[in-house]
């Protein structure tokens, strides 16, 4: 168990685009007959974190000095903006600037894992300000982990000096799929007692301010591309870990699917897993052959027994000859899956994040064989695959940036600017 508080970090500015589309509850619209500001649609330009003159906005915005004037004035009494940077003078005094103020308000990311979480308290711009991980069992249900996760968020307000009062919005990922729509999580296999419980209302009741729920891999493929990858429309993630999931980016947006089931790659049949059962009730799934239990059992069949990725990790790196064939062959079985998803979404860029990444270089190998192989030239000329760069905050980074896109979009800004 650790709690920090970290120098800031992050990607220096949000993103906009990739968790546009959030889950759970706080968002709104302008209510009928009450014509919008255009706050929110100014604090949209702000977001990148860019200092810019009055001058600068009202060309970008295509209005009137006078109609961005009161915009502005709208957002300084949300304490959203303020004076930025003077600018460039030309002769004379220098223009003044008006920019986003990242430290107005606080946002709350928890990455719920099967028997681990990550919370952390970020700015506006996805920067971490404090951090808080332990283990703690998704299966001890709703109740008991979402009132450790208001917990924790009370002891890092404190650590920095502020309040509740001080947040805008929480974001949560969890191990299952989520209806995105409600926040709610819908039969998802290793968190008993969560299926169709209403997440966002119970951290809401604790902590007072809007909740956005979304599956972890979701949000680490968004944490991955705003942290790592800013200029990529086109990217998966891969989590592979107890279970293996895939976080879709395309063009620019988090794609979820009709249900909020895309993504589901482990349990798409590959052609060795004949005969091999999988927990979905299936077999040949990719799960069953190349997620850490698969892997596993197959040394311990082999008489090399490991008990964690940390152990397989050393074995590897000592040159191990069972550990790093079975390794390998991992990579391949995902490398044949991620083959026919390179085919038929042509990604830029391919990242393979969770436990087993740390092992690297290995999987990577059986991953790259297969689908520079398999996959057409065209589709692979530019194609990369990688490591994560976030590691084990992607799923955190990816909860911020989720809170952030929802509460800070035009429509909720403009309900800000009302209240």
């Amino acid at each position: 168990m650790s709690i920090s508080t970290r120098p800031a970090s992050g990607p220096g500015a949000a993103s906009g685009s990739a968790g546009s589309t959030s889950a759970g509850a706080g968002s709104s619209s302008p209510g009928p007959g009450i014509p919008a500001s255009g706050a929110g649609e100014l604090l949209r330009v702000l977001r990148d974190g860019t200092p810019r003159t009055r001058a600068e906005l009202a060309e970008q915005l295509g209005v009137a000095r006078s109609t961005l004037g009161l915009r502005i004035d709208a957002l300084l009494d949300t304490g959203l903006v303020g004076p930025g940077d003077d600018g460039i003078s030309t002769g004379g005094r220098p223009p003044s600037r008006i920019a986003l103020r990242p430290d107005a308000r606080i946002v709350l990311a928890a990455d719920l894992g099967a028997g681990h979480a990550r919370i952390a308290l970020t700015d506006l711009l996805g920067v971490t300000l404090a951090e808080h991980s332990a283990d703690i069992r998704i299966a001890d249900g709703p109740d008991a982990v979402i009132a450790w996760v208001a917990d924790r968020a009370e002891e890092l307000l404190a650590e920095l000096g502020r309040s509740r009062d001080d947040l805008l919005a929480a974001g949560i990922g969890v191990p299952g799929p989520v209806d995105h729509g409600s926040g709610r999580p819908v039969s998802p296999p290793i968190m008993p007692g969560w299926n169709d419980v209403d997440v966002p209302r119970l951290l809401r009741e604790r902590l007072d301010v809007p909740v956005f729920v979304d599956n972890d891999v979701n949000l680490a493929a968004l944490g991955e591309r705003t942290h790592a990858h800013p200029d990529v429309d086109d990217l998966l993630f891969v989590k592979v870990a107890t279970g293996i999931g895939l976080g879709l980016v395309a063009d620019g947006q988090l794609r979820r699917g009709a249900q909020g089931t895309a993504g589901d790659l482990g349990h798409v049949r590959v052609a060795r897993g004949a005969g091999v059962r999988c927990t979905c009730g299936n077999e040949g799934c990719l799960e069953a052959l190349a997620a850490w239990p698969a892997i596993a059992a197959a040394l311990a069949a082999d008489g090399l027994e490991v008990g964690s990725a940390g152990d397989l990790l050393a074995l590897v790196e000592s040159g191990d000859v069972r550990a790093v064939a079975a390794v390998r062959q991992a990579g391949r079985d995902l490398g044949e899956v991620l083959a026919t998803c390179v085919n038929l979404i042509n990604p830029s860029v391919i990242v393979i994040g969770g436990s087993l990444a740390q092992i690297g270089e290995q999987l990577l190998a059986g991953v790259r064989e297969v689908v520079y192989s398999r996959s057409t030239p065209a589709a692979t000329a530019a194609l990369q695959i990688t490591l994560s760069q976030t590691r084990e905050h992607a799923a955190v980074y990816g909860a911020s940036m989720l809170a952030i896109d929802a509460a800070l979009s035009p429509d909720a800004v403009e309900e800000l600017v009302r209240a």
